[in-house]
């Protein structure tokens, strides 16, 4: 049984994919903290894009 346990702490196989899976959450929990601290900004953006959209289809300038 300890040899079983010994043999599967030296196993590397499947690290690189536990290390993606890391990096790939780090970065998503950094996304999501930059879109909540930016979301007035994108509103304001956002808005300013639909309004102008708005005034081109009803051909206001």
């Amino acid at each position: 049984m300890t040899t079983f346990f010994k043999r599967l702490w030296k196993d590397e196989a499947g690290q690189g994919l536990s290390e993606y899976g890391l990096i790939i959450g780090l970065v998503s929990i950094a996304l999501v903290g930059i879109l909540m601290v930016m979301t007035g900004a994108l509103d304001t953006i956002f808005q300013a894009i639909a309004d102008v959209l708005n005034n081109a289809a009803s051909g206001v300038e």
